[in-house]
């Protein structure tokens, strides 16, 4: 049976404190949600097969495509569509969720000393 508890994001991010490695925290269907904290800037990387939701949940996100850069502040959420290359910046510590299918590796086609365990659930 699946958790019936409601999920609560300050406290799970509390029980973290990497980088750039990302935790499931629910799965809908093939979908995962995951809690992640960023800082500085992660690898050009691109995912071929799925789009990627990003929504901040505390702090700034700002990314980069070889075009533009989107900035986004809390309370906000982009979807960068897949096959599309972009890197991801936080000039200080972020909280985001992130919502894509379960098996995506966080680094894309990049790989890489900042790729991370896949689903791990916290």
């Amino acid at each position: 049976m699946k958790n019936q508890n409601a999920i609560n994001f300050a406290h799970k991010l509390s029980l973290f404190s990497d980088h750039w490695s990302p935790k499931v925290v629910a799965q809908m269907n093939d979908y995962q949600f995951k809690l992640v904290k960023v800082i500085g800037e992660f690898t050009w990387h691109q995912h071929d097969d799925t789009d990627e939701t990003f929504i901040v949940l505390k702090g700034q996100l700002d990314i980069y495509f070889r075009n533009k850069v989107v900035h986004l502040s809390c309370g906000e959420m982009y979807v960068v569509e897949k096959g599309v290359e972009h890197k991801p910046v936080a000039r200080e510590e972020c909280h985001l969720l992130i919502i894509e299918p379960k098996g995506v590796i966080n680094t894309g086609d990049a790989g890489g000393e900042l790729t991370a365990d896949n689903d791990v659930w916290i």
